[in-house]
């Protein structure tokens, strides 16, 4: 499916925190959005997958999904929101039973789900027995049980220490690789962005504007070799040009309130 913002604007009370964005989000790729900090980042992401109404413009959908989709718009959040007294199993569980599934079907998709994510040696544990990265991959296999047509990630691995986030980021590289989904992905993370992403979208600092799509070249899965290395550093610079100046306004805001 492709996910088109036309003149998305919001406000907050008297505060505006996105004016006039134009987006359209192709189906199949990974679209990463970057920015300052408080520049409406999460804020367009809800409201691309229905979770906000915008102040003035609007969302289309179009395509349609697969048959087997049971929801097209699905978020991942960063702060994995597991049920702790259930278990792996029954946190993925969780998003089938307000379905019209026979229990054979929902254990089906509950052990494809772990499967593709690599827990189903985890299945009986508990979130408490789990390390941060494998809490992640439940809510990563928790969104994936119910065959989304768009996977809406809001800032998935900006808890997680660097380890783990690069195993995480494995994860997801294989995914997407394999599966094709559309994704909309918000992150601070420069490199990140420039690992996962087929285009990025850099917006300016509030009210966020869309000042630039960045295109990235190199096919994900090619993007390890010394010369992809040399393109990534300096599509890393000229994003970093595009916020920086942004960016060091809104920490100074924000120190001084």
């Amino acid at each position: 499916m492709q996910v088109i913002a036309e003149a998305i604007g919001h406000d907050y009370g008297p505060l505006p925190v996105l004016e006039n964005v134009d987006l359209a989000v192709r189906e199949g790729e990974v679209l990463a959005i970057i920015g300052p900090s408080g520049c409406g980042k999460s804020t367009l992401l809800s409201i691309l997958g229905g979770l906000l109404q915008p102040s003035r413009g609007r969302v289309l959908l179009k395509g349609q999904p697969q048959a087997d989709c049971l929801n097209p718009l699905t978020f991942v959040f960063q702060d994995f929101a597991l049920l702790p007294w259930r278990s792996v199993a029954g946190n993925v569980e969780l998003v089938l039973e307000h379905h019209r599934l026979g229990s054979a079907e929902r254990r089906r998709r509950v052990a494809d789900a772990l499967a593709r994510t690599g827990l189903s040696d985890f299945a009986a544990a508990l979130p408490k027995q789990l390390s941060g990265g494998m809490r992640q991959r439940v809510g990563i296999a928790r969104a994936l049980a119910v065959r989304p047509a768009v996977l809406l990630l809001d800032e998935p691995l900006s808890a997680l220490d660097a380890q783990t986030r690069e195993l995480l980021l494995e994860d997801f590289e294989s995914l997407w690789v394999r599966e094709r989904t559309t994704a909309i992905y918000v992150t601070h993370n420069l490199s990140e962005a420039l690992r996962l992403a087929d285009r990025v979208a850099v917006f300016s600092r509030r009210p966020g504007r869309l000042k630039e799509l960045v295109e990235i070249p190199l096919p994900r899965g090619q993007r390890s070799g010394a010369q992809a290395q040399v393109e990534l550093a300096a599509l890393h610079d000229r994003l970093w040009g595009l916020i920086r100046a942004e960016a060091q306004s809104a920490v100074t805001e924000l120190e001084h309130g």
